[in-house]
């Protein structure tokens, strides 16, 4: 049996050793797409302090972001990562302060300009790998508690921390790519579909010319007659939860009802609710609910649950249902844009300045979603952030330079030699942002 080493010494001066080797491939991506030269060539900020470029300081809060180093106080123990700063092109990293100053001291303007640079972002990757004809997208809000007095934060709906101030930002993804469309943050107290006109003209106005077809699906929550007005001005096609008002349960006994299947009967019928100018499509689905069932958490009324959708969709009443059914991905998304993003971690008190980085992170996220979706494997690319960390950003690296050639060692493992072969593969067939 081999014996442990007894004298064996410590010495903490290996300069060339990084935990983040892996992150390398991602900023080859970047590097090929030539993204800081598209950022400054986009992007005006007039500062006293040049030292960083605008496209560094924007890199230097996107890479804290995609390796888990979701405050900006964490962020600076990347200052003392001399290999990571190599890798990535960085000349070095800035600290805390800085990173937030420029957040607080970024014009108005700035963020209208990052958020067209997101825009062109989606355009320029929306037909990757495969061309598409359709676009599908699903609106939700998610609450982020906060724990101090950020600006505009307020007192609303939040079930996980009751009577805490918040934001509530409203979100569009796309469904098929997981694109994050567009986002806005609103304060806590703003009702759910408050600001949802205005969010789907923008996402509207970043559709590519050559998609025939835009389908939406929404809650309850954005069911009231603006947002369905913003819809059909597109048109759009969309199945949008009803509210289930006092006025509409009344109708919900007598309808006529079809079978779909042993358990569900649906039917559909004109409505105009009050305050409508025209009447809308609804949908209805039911079952009945046996006395020996536990209490559902679906609407019921009666001996019967039932779930009804608004839509102007020539579907089905079955393919309505089966179609938002498709929803069901987006509280995922909205989980790993919380948790794995730092969406959760409000970094300034100002409100323009939170923003800001929330526009931040819809590059982050539609920038590893990019690279998921044209450098990686098929079984890859539904990975959260948190695997991908794990099975490629993290991999622990060594910069060594034989012959005074930089080489980045890596774990021997066949797997992540092929790896790196088929990313290095993908990245040269890549053109770069233009315009």
């Amino acid at each position: 049996m081999r014996r442990s080493p007894r004298n064996l010494r410590i010495a903490c001066d290996h300069a060339g050793l990084t935990h983040f080797g892996g992150v390398f491939f991602f900023h080859e991506f970047l590097r090929v797409l030539q993204l800081r030269r598209f950022l400054s060539r986009h992007l005006a900020y007039t500062r006293r302090n040049s030292r960083y470029s605008v496209a560094q300081m924007l890199l230097a809060l996107v890479y804290p972001i995609i390796l888990g180093l979701d405050r900006l106080e964490t962020a600076s123990f990347l200052r003392s990562n001399g290999t990571f700063q190599y890798l990535t092109g960085l000349p070095s990293f800035p600290d805390p302060q800085t990173l937030r100053r420029f957040l607080l001291q970024a014009p108005a303007s700035f963020w209208e300009h990052l958020h067209r640079i997101n825009d062109r972002v989606l355009q320029r990757f929306i037909h990757l790998p495969d061309h598409r004809s359709r676009l599908v997208f699903d609106l939700d809000s998610t609450v982020v508690t906060v724990f101090g007095r950020q600006e505009h934060a307020a007192v609303g709906y939040n079930p996980r921390h009751r009577g805490k101030r918040s934001y509530n930002p409203l979100l569009c993804i796309e469904s098929n790519s997981s694109y994050l469309w567009d986002t806005e943050l609103r304060s806590g107290n703003a009702g759910t579909w408050d600001g949802s006109p205005e969010l789907l003209n923008t996402c509207f106005a970043n559709v590519p010319p050559d998609i025939r077809e835009l389908r939406v699906r929404a809650d309850a929550g954005f069911g009231f007659n603006p947002v369905f007005v913003a819809l059909e001005s597109r048109p759009a096609q969309y199945a949008v939860v009803a509210r289930l008002t006092q006025a509409f349960r009344r109708l919900l006994p007598g309808l006529r009802y079809e079978a779909v299947n042993g358990i569900w009967e649906m039917a559909e019928f004109e409505h105009r609710p009050h305050g409508w100018p025209q009447a809308r499509r609804f949908v209805v689905a039911r079952r009945f609910i046996p006395e020996e069932e536990a209490q559902t958490t679906l609407f019921s009324l009666g001996r019967y649950v039932y779930r009804a959708w608004v839509t102007n969709m020539s579907l089905t009443p079955a393919g309505i249902w089966h179609f938002y059914d498709g929803r069901a991905g987006m509280e995922p998304r909205i989980g790993e844009l919380r948790e794995d993003f730092a969406l959760r971690k409000i970094p300034t008190r100002s409100f323009t300045a939170n923003a800001l980085y929330l526009e931040i992170i819809r590059l982050a996220y539609n920038l590893v979603t990019a690279f998921q979706r044209t450098c990686l494997e098929e079984s890859w690319q539904n990975l959260t952030l948190t695997k991908l960390r794990y099975k490629l950003f993290l991999l622990p690296g060594e910069l060594t330079r034989p012959q005074n050639r930089p080489v980045l060692r890596l774990r021997e493992s066949p797997l992540l030699e092929e790896l790196a072969d088929h990313i290095l593969a993908r990245l040269a067939a890549l053109q770069p942002l233009t315009g």
